[in-house]
């Protein structure tokens, strides 16, 4: 995919930038703060992407967001750099692909546990402890809650999904009755 290795080049030459100057996490949260405000509203998507607009307007626009943001001047000259190669709409998967990197460079590894009920506070250290134990890596653990897995929990670290849910252990045990009854 084009928009992805693109996406991870542009990343990659950020970090770089960051890693010499040993601001790379920092740089990293800059930026996905305002990829995170790019597209969270699709009024700003639509003045910094729509020609109509003029280059200085959508300048002067990146301006205000990073001024509220408060980012460093790398982020800013980063951002506007996108900007005036018609990069912006990439900005998010270049933040994702940042976030990735600043990570494997911390030892750290993001992941999503989703469950069917809300989780107390100590299931919450007990499955951050054991994804950090199988990972090897520190673990930053968001949580979601999804009613139809009816119990149990997914756990995704990278590109590994650990489902101890009970609709599929169901499926599970439904796959193997329909294969024993041939």
């Amino acid at each position: 995919m084009i928009s992805g290795s693109l996406a991870r080049r542009y990343a990659r030459a950020v970090f770089d930038v960051g890693a010499d100057k040993g601001t790379y996490q920092v740089l990293g949260d800059e930026i996905e703060t305002v990829a995170k405000a790019y597209q969270g509203s699709r009024d700003l998507a639509e003045a910094l992407t729509n020609p109509i607009f003029p280059r200085s307007q959508r300048r002067a626009v990146v301006e205000a967001v990073l001024q509220r943001a408060a980012v460093s001047p790398t982020a800013r000259n980063f951002i506007l750099l996108l900007l005036e190669a018609e990069r912006i709409p990439q900005l998010p998967a270049i933040a994702r692909e940042l976030r990735i990197l600043v990570d494997e460079k911390a030892g750290r590894v993001q992941a999503e546990v989703t469950s069917a009920a809300p989780l107390e506070q100590a299931q919450v250290g007990k499955i951050q402890s054991a994804l950090e134990r199988i990972s090897g890596k520190s673990v930053v653990l968001e949580t979601h809650q999804d009613p139809e897995l009816l119990g149990g929990v997914v756990a995704k670290v990278g590109d590994m999904v650990y489902d101890g849910s009970v609709r599929t252990q169901l499926e599970l045990m439904r796959e193997r009755f329909v294969t024993f009854g041939e």
